[in-house]
Order: C-alpha cells, then sequence, then structure tokens
C-alpha cells in the first residue's frame, strides 16, 4: 500500500452481500450522480491514462500511514476526499504510531474512514487478527476494514512467500475472525504480482481492493471483481503533504451512499 513500516432495498441487498456495484463509464449520467465535491487532484509522477481513466469514477479516496504526517482533514475533505483506509496495524505487535492521530482526525472531519493491516507471513493468522481487534475500535460508522496482503522483499525479519493454498487459508481465516468481531467482511487489498502468484482473487465472498498504477484492473487483473481501485502511489492531495494513495470507489455516488448504509447497519448489530 503501502510502505510497509520495516515497512435501493435490491441493490443494498446485492452490495451487503459483497458483490461490487457495476463499473461506471465516463457519461454524464454518472457526473451528474456526484453528491460529494467533484475530486480536485493532482500527481507528482502522472502516468499517461489511455482508455478508461480514474476520474470516470466520481467517489475519490486516500490510504495513510506513518509516511503522512499532520493532515489537515477538513482541506483534504472539501478538495473531494470521500473516504480513508488508515494504517493500524502489522503483525503481531506493530501499531502504527500515527494512526490514533489520523482515525480521529478523519471522524472529526466527517471523513467515512476503515482501517487496514498489514500482514505478516511469519505469524498465524488468527493472533494477527487479535491484535487487530485489540487496536481498533469497533464502530457503526467505520467502512468495513481491510486486510492488506502482499510480499515484502525487503523485510528484515521475515521474507516468506507461502503457497497460494495456505495464503488464501490464513487470510480466510483473518476475515473470518474479524467479520465475527466488527459485523462485516473485511476488504481485501493485494498488488498484481501477489494476486498472479497466490490467485488470492478467487477467494470467495471477499470484496477486493486492488493496486493497478499503470492501467484499468480489467487490464492488470482480467476478470477479477473489485470494490475499490488504487491508481496512484504519488498523488498529491490538498491537506496531506508529499505523495499519497489515491483510490476510486467502483460505482456512483449513490452506489456509494448505498454500499455505505449497508455497512453501518451491518456493524450497528455485531
Amino acid at each position: 500500500m503501502l510502505r510497509p513500516t520495516v515497512l435501493a432495498l435490491s441493490a443494498l441487498t446485492l452490495l451487503s452481500c459483497g458483490a461490487p456495484p457495476p463499473a461506471p463509464e465516463a457519461t454524464e449520467s454518472v457526473q451528474r450522480a456526484v453528491t460529494t465535491p467533484q475530486p480536485r487532484f493532482s500527481d507528482h509522477d502522472p502516468f499517461d491514462w489511455q482508455g478508461q481513466v480514474p476520474w470516470a469514477y466520481p467517489v475519490h479516496g486516500i490510504d495513510v500511514s506513518r509516511w503522512q504526517r499532520d493532515i489537515d482533514w477538513r482541506r483534504a475533505r472539501a478538495s473531494g476526499v470521500s473516504f480513508a483506509f488508515i494504517k493500524a496495524t502489522e503483525g503481531v505487535e506493530e501499531l502504527d504510531p500515527m494512526f490514533r492521530a489520523h482515525w480521529d482526525g478523519a471522524g472529526r472531519a466527517g471523513v467515512p474512514r476503515g482501517a487496514y493491516h498489514y500482514f505478516y507471513f511469519c505469524a498465524p493468522a488468527d493472533k494477527q487478527a487479535r491484535w487487530f481487534i485489540r487496536n481498533v475500535p469497533r464502530s457503526a460508522t467505520s467502512l468495513p476494514h481491510v486486510l492488506d496482503m502482499e510480499w515484502n522483499p525487503h523485510s528484515p525479519t521475515c521474507r516468506k512467500r507461502p503457497d497460494g493454498a495456505t495464503v488464501r487459508a490464513e487470510a480466510k481465516r483473518f476475515l473470518d475472525i474479524l467479520e465475527q468481531h466488527y459485523g462485516r467482511r473485511p476488504i481485501l487489498y493485494t498488488t498484481v504480482d501477489f494476486a498472479r502468484d497466490t490467485g488470492i482473487e478467487r477467494l470467495p465472498g471477499t470484496e477486493f481492493w486492488l493496486r493497478s498504477v499503470a492501467g484499468h484492473p480489467r487490464e492488470t487483473y482480467p476478470g477479477a471483481r473489485w470494490t475499490f481501485w488504487q491508481y496512484t502511489g504519488t498523488g498529491k492531495v490538498t491537506g496531506v503533504d508529499g505523495p499519497v494513495d489515491i483510490n476510486v470507489f467502483r460505482g456512483s455516488a449513490a452506489d456509494w451512499q448505498v454500499w455505505g448504509q449497508a455497512g453501518a447497519m451491518a456493524q450497528a448489530t455485531p
């Protein structure tokens, strides 16, 4: 993600079961659906997008960690940030030092937020899930949380690369535990090489957040389901000092409202 620290009723039913809304095209109907401020972002290292571009999607957000220090969340929201995913934990003992400040700041500014956990392949999934639960509050207003699974070839303590079946089993265990505690199944974030090596995108009953900074997910993850797309790691957003990851939600602004409400209702009665 992510620099490791050592590193309508029918629509509501569909979304709450984990199926992503249809992808919009760059049409006037999509633009008219926007109810949040039109995103006004740029990029420190822009990519020359061809075909369907990220800004065809009306709902954009950021993900942050210790690498983003003080954030003016109200300015970020006014610039078009509709959601934020905030790093909370890694492995079984690391808590991101900026988690609480980012979590509280986004909440005060009215930015919908979820937390994410960076998976460590040298510790059991259940212990990592319990560490996350220990540090991330249960809230009826939060977005689904996130399991971040990607290879970490630069880790000084764990460069293990389990086979796909093991990875998928560990992911399912982590997701099951968090779903039971928080009331909604987490999203799974991954990268192109990790998906290719493990087949993680085949995990059933799961919404995916895919990183693809040089092409639309339909090109880099053929046939994969996705709900969020991380399209740059060098974004420039008002209120955030330095580069930041920017993401889009797959759907219209109306879809976003339904998807968020489904999560709030689920988490209100865990």
